[in-house]
C-alpha cells in the first residue's frame, strides 16, 4: 500500500517535471504586428517642414494632369481605396481653381493649396516613418531590327498573357494584381524571367526592339520606361505594357546574402558595377528576380504612370495603390539622396506604382531621364515621411 502510494507519487512528480521542462523549452508565441493600414492625422501647413521654401508652382503641371484624368470620371466615383480621398466631385472645384493659377507663380500656388486643401500626416498604423526610393527613365542603345550588335530583345505583351486585378473579386484584395496564362480553363503562372531570357518567347514575333546591354535591359525593366537611342541618331521611347505576374525580388538583397555587397553599400550604381565585374554570375543573379516586364512604344509627353497620365520629373511619386490614392498632392520630407546634410522637402503628386512599392508609407520619386536623374534615383534609399493634401470637403474619420 505504501509502496503503491510512493510509486504513484513518483510518476506524478516525474510527469510534472517533464511537463515543466517542455513548457520551459517551448518557444514563446511571437506577437504578430497588426496588418498594414493607412492612418491619417490632420495637420496645418505650418507643420510641414520646408513648406515655405519649395517652389510649389513646379508641382502644378503634374496636378493638372491628374485633374484632367479626374474630369473624365463620374462625380460619384471614389478616389483611392475605400474613398480615402473622397469622390471625384470633391476634386472638381479644386481642379477648376487650379486651372486659373498664373504659370510659375509660387506665391499664388502656395496660397491656392493652403486655401483649398487640408494636410493629413500619413502613417502605417500611426507610424509615420517609411522608405523612399527613386526611379528614372533609362537610356539604352538599340535597334528596331535584329542585329548581332544588339542581341537582347525587349518584348511586347504576349497575346496569351492575362492580367488580373484581384480587387475586382474582393475588397480585401484591393491593389493586388497577378497575371498568368489560361490552360484548360484555369489560370496558370506565366514563364518567369529565367525562362523568357532563355528564349521561351523567341520566334513568336513579340520583339519590340533589340538592345545592346543585358544589364541595361534588366534595369530598364525595373524602371519601367526608357529611351532607346538608334544608330541613325533618332530615338524611340518605350514604357510598361504588362508584367508576367511573378513577384519582384530585389537582387540587392541577393548580393548582400552572398557577401558581395554590404547593406549600406547597395545602390543601383554598386549593383551594376558588381554585375559588370562578374559576367559569369550576372545572368544567374538577375534571374533571382523572376519578374519580367513587357513594353510598348510610347508617344506624347513623358512616360505614363499607373494613373494613366504622363509623369513629371521631380514631381511625380509612385505609391502603393492598395493604400494610397492616385492624383493626390503629397508633401515629402525625406533624406536627400545626394547631400546627406539636406532634406528633400517638396510637393509631389501620387501618379504611379511599382512592384517594390509596398506599404502605406512607401514612395518612389520619378527623377526624369539623363545622367543626373539616374544618379539621384540610383542613390536614393531615404528614410522619411509624407503628408496627403485632401480637399477641404473630404471628411476624414477621426483616428483613420
Amino acid at each position: 500500500m505504501t509502496h503503491r502510494h510512493r510509486t504513484g507519487f513518483s510518476a506524478i512528480a516525474l510527469f510534472g517535471a517533464v511537463a515543466l521542462l517542455f513548457s520551459a523549452c517551448a518557444p514563446k508565441e511571437e506577437i504578430k504586428p497588426p496588418p498594414d493600414a493607412l492612418t491619417l492625422a490632420p495637420l496645418s501647413f505650418a507643420d510641414l517642414p520646408g513648406w515655405r521654401s519649395d517652389p510649389v508652382a513646379q508641382a502644378v503641371p503634374a496636378l493638372a494632369r491628374s485633374c484632367a484624368r479626374f474630369r473624365s470620371l463620374p462625380a460619384d466615383r471614389t478616389v483611392g481605396p475605400n474613398g480615402v480621398a473622397g469622390t471625384i466631385g470633391d476634386w472638381q472645384g479644386p481642379c477648376a481653381r487650379l486651372a486659373d493659377l498664373p504659370a510659375g507663380d509660387d506665391a499664388a500656388a502656395r496660397a491656392f493649396f493652403e486655401a483649398t486643401f487640408t494636410p493629413y500626416a500619413a502613417g502605417n498604423n500611426g507610424s509615420r516613418e517609411g522608405l523612399f526610393t527613386g526611379y528614372y527613365e533609362a537610356e539604352l542603345e538599340g535597334s528596331l531590327r535584329p542585329d548581332p550588335a544588339y542581341p537582347v530583345p525587349l518584348y511586347r505583351r504576349p497575346p496569351d498573357l492575362v492580367m488580373v486585378d484581384l480587387g475586382d473579386f474582393s475588397d480585401r484584395w484591393k491593389g493586388e494584381r497577378t497575371a498568368g496564362r489560361v490552360v484548360d480553363g484555369k489560370l496558370k503562372p506565366y514563364e518567369d524571367r529565367a525562362a523568357i531570357i532563355a528564349g521561351s518567347l523567341k520566334g513568336k514575333g513579340l520583339e519590340l526592339v533589340w538592345v545592346k546591354d543585358p544589364i541595361g535591359a534588366f534595369f530598364l525593366q525595373i524602371q519601367g520606361s526608357g529611351r532607346i537611342r538608334l544608330a541613325d541618331g533618332s530615338e524611340t521611347r518605350v514604357g510598361y505594357a504588362a508584367q508576367n505576374g511573378h513577384k519582384y525580388v530585389a537582387i540587392g538583397k541577393e548580393l548582400i546574402d552572398r557577401g558581395a555587397l554590404k547593406r549600406e553599400e547597395v545602390s543601383l550604381q554598386t549593383i551594376r558595377a558588381w554585375l559588370l565585374a562578374h559576367p559569369d554570375q550576372a545572368a544567374a543573379v538577375m534571374n533571382v528576380n523572376p519578374s519580367y516586364v513587357f513594353f510598348q512604344t510610347l508617344a506624347g509627353d513623358g512616360p505614363n504612370g499607373a494613373q494613366g497620365v504622363a509623369l513629371t520629373p521631380g514631381r511625380s511619386l509612385a505609391v502603393d495603390s492598395k493604400f494610397m490614392p492616385y492624383g493626390v498632392p503629397v508633401w515629402l520630407d525625406a533624406e536627400d539622396p545626394v547631400d546627406g546634410g539636406q532634406r528633400l522637402q517638396r510637393l509631389l503628386v501620387a501618379q504611379d506604382t511599382g512592384g517594390a512599392i509596398r506599404g502605406p508609407v512607401r514612395g518612389d520619386v520619378f527623377w526624369g531621364h539623363g545622367p543626373e536623374a539616374e544618379h539621384r534615383a540610383g542613390l536614393m534609399k531615404s528614410r522619411g515621411s509624407y503628408v496627403l493634401l485632401l480637399p477641404k470637403s473630404v471628411k476624414v474619420a477621426a483616428g483613420s
